[in-house]
């Protein structure tokens, strides 16, 4: 039966950037919610202190979840093999990051979407540095998770495995035990596509979920289509919304999510209005996952 983490999504800012808020504040914040999980995010300012992961690891733990999953954004599309090499290196210590807190999960990335890259090229140079990182993943018992993602906050150009097309290419390129999809529905929107279209192409590599939703503030799901790439409207088009109200047709996911018998760790990036939200879309979450679960 899936279980149930939490992403502070609301608190990026606080938490990455100005320091505003600290890991325990946060956890403090998301106890009383009474899930299982919290994701983590490898870029929280007190993780540079690595003396400190043990400490997170303990502090999650006494308070009734574990840290199931890490978030982290290597850049693998660069044509220089110094700069890749690099990248290479900070994934490594994320996965030694994500072992030393407890987590079985570590995302990964393609890289992004610079304009010389051909699809070939690009697919080739994200494979390979993926393929370089997993054996240490394995060595740790660490599954790599591939995101269709849309783009890391920090990045000039969007993700280069955006589009389902090149995505479901890449995934099919790596085969290896401990690889697989971090599926996040609301992505595909900001790519223009179907989000069950992606679903069911690679339903039986997902091993995480990203739970989140978004709606259309005007216009129609057309009209955020005919926009170059689709990501152009995410601002202005596409809002974060609490789980189970927007676009996203969570029956259908999760009927085939329990036909493929996915049985792992659901994600929930929510919050972005207040605590208040985020409790109602883990309530939802609750419901459906005994819904399609315990029957």
């Amino acid at each position: 039966m899936p279980k149930i983490a939490a992403f502070p999504k609301a608190f990026m800012q606080a938490l990455c950037k100005d320091g505003s808020m600290k890991i325990a504040e946060w956890v403090k914040l998301a106890t009383p919610l009474e899930i299982d999980g919290l994701e983590w995010y490898a870029g929280f300012l007190e993780m540079e202190n690595e003396k400190k992961w043990p400490g997170f690891r303990r502090m999650v733990e006494d308070a009734g979840m574990v840290i199931p999953m890490m978030c982290c954004s290597p850049d693998f599309t660069h044509r220089d093999k110094a700069f890749r090499q690099k990248e290479i290196e900070k994934q490594k210590r994320w996965i030694e990051m994500t072992d030393v807190l407890g987590g079985k999960y570590c995302r990964v990335l393609s890289g992004q979407y610079r304009p010389e890259l051909s699809i070939d090229e690009g697919i080739n140079l994200a494979k390979d540095c993926i393929e370089e990182c997993l054996p240490y993943a394995q060595s740790l018992g660490i599954t790599l998770i591939i995101e269709n993602h849309y783009k890391d906050d920090f990045w000039e150009y969007p993700e280069f495995a955006q589009k389902r097309a090149i995505f479901t290419k890449l995934v099919g390129s790596i085969h290896h035990p401990n690889f697989g999809v971090n599926y996040d529905p609301s992505n595909t929107f900001l790519a223009g596509e179907d989000p069950l279209d992606l679903l069911y192409d690679v339903s039986e590599r997902v091993v995480t979920m990203h739970a989140s939703d978004r709606f259309l503030k005007y216009g129609t799901i057309e009209d955020l289509r005919n926009e170059e790439g689709g990501a152009v409207g995410y601002a202005a088009r596409l809002s974060h919304g609490e789980v189970g109200k927007g676009m996203n047709d969570y029956d259908a996911i999760f009927t085939e999510l329990k036909r493929v018998g996915f049985d792992s760790w659901i994600s929930i990036e929510d919050g972005v209005d207040g605590m208040d939200q985020l409790a109602r879309s883990v309530a939802f979450l609750k419901k459906k996952v005994a819904q399609y679960w315990q029957n």
